[in-house]
């Protein structure tokens, strides 16, 4: 048996794998399903096998997965295509017999109301249909999102989404890695959802307050129009159909369907999770 990461050199798989690794799990024990085998050659140095497939390439994942293994099945990124991506890895998974798939969705499962959700909600129904035992991992959004893209804050002086008042229960990525580490070598979680969020829920006036304060420079939040935020996206190069969902999204943050605080991110890893604050913070220190 073995724990099986696929998308294992992207940022979240990478941080599972080292969750993994910090939770002393032999290296040997761990399997990292990549596309590129040479961007896993840190990690087979390490000792982890590395085992190549890709998601479009479904005749390259029936060797993947083995009888047994506990598969995280990292939600692929092309947002559009996840679906028959992640329908190809739900067969393969079932036809090697795994003894667990793990997936990461989004917070709210069905009650997410977003076209960002689409494909996540599509794919918990597949993962139900083939019978596997399965735990649902309902990630909040990353604070990195948001943290990743202080530079230009700063350029501009300002947060422009289109959120309104709502509030966002965002978590670290470093802390989603972890929940997925304990939810692959624990017990007692097949047939669970879990709701994985941050433990204090924030505004992007609150944002844009503290990173004014970390910084002593004036950041003021713009609460934009669907059209306004729209424009800035394809404006900045994004299609206007991702761009459009991204709206959809911040949309979904004003409605309040990003703000819910269940406590089991902070249940499973066994702490308080990163406040928004420090991950302001570190991504601060990468820009100075």
């Amino acid at each position: 048996m073995s724990i099986v990461v696929t998308g294992a050199t992207g940022h979240l798989g990478r941080l599972v794998v080292e969750s993994l690794l910090a939770a002393d799990v032999p290296p040997g024990d761990i399997a990292a399903v990549v596309r590129n085998e040479g961007k896993a050659a840190g990690l087979a140095a390490r000792g982890v096998e590395v085992r190549t497939a890709d998601y479009d390439r479904p005749e390259t994942l029936a060797s993947a997965f083995r009888a047994g293994d506990r598969l995280l099945l990292i939600s692929a990124y092309e947002v559009g295509r996840r679906v028959p991506q992640h329908a190809a890895v739900i067969d393969a998974a079932e036809a090697a017999g795994v003894a667990q798939l793990a997936y990461t969705g989004v917070l709210g499962g069905p009650a997410a109301d977003f076209a960002l959700a689409d494909e996540h909600k599509a794919t918990e129904q597949l993962i139900l249909d083939s019978g596997l035992p399965y735990t649902f991992l309902r990630n909040s959004l990353y604070s990195e999102v948001f943290t990743e893209n202080l530079g230009a804050v700063l350029e501009h002086g300002a947060v422009a989404v289109h959120a309104g008042t709502g509030r966002l229960a965002s978590a670290s990525r470093p802390d989603l890695a972890a929940a997925a580490a304990a939810v692959l070598t624990g017990e007692g979680h097949l047939g669970r959802a879990y709701e994985l969020s941050g433990d204090t829920a924030w505004s992007f006036a609150e944002f844009a307050a503290e990173v004014s304060r970390q910084t002593g420079r004036t950041i003021t939040y713009d609460d934009v129009s669907w059209e306004a935020r729209l424009a800035m996206l394809t404006g900045a190069g994004l299609p206007e159909p991702v761009a459009s969902i991204l709206v959809g999204m911040e949309g979904a943050i004003g409605r309040g369907l990003l703000a819910a605080t269940p406590g089991d991110l902070a249940r499973l890893i066994g702490r308080p999770t990163t406040p928004i604050a420090d991950s302001i913070a570190e991504a601060l220190k990468g820009l100075s």
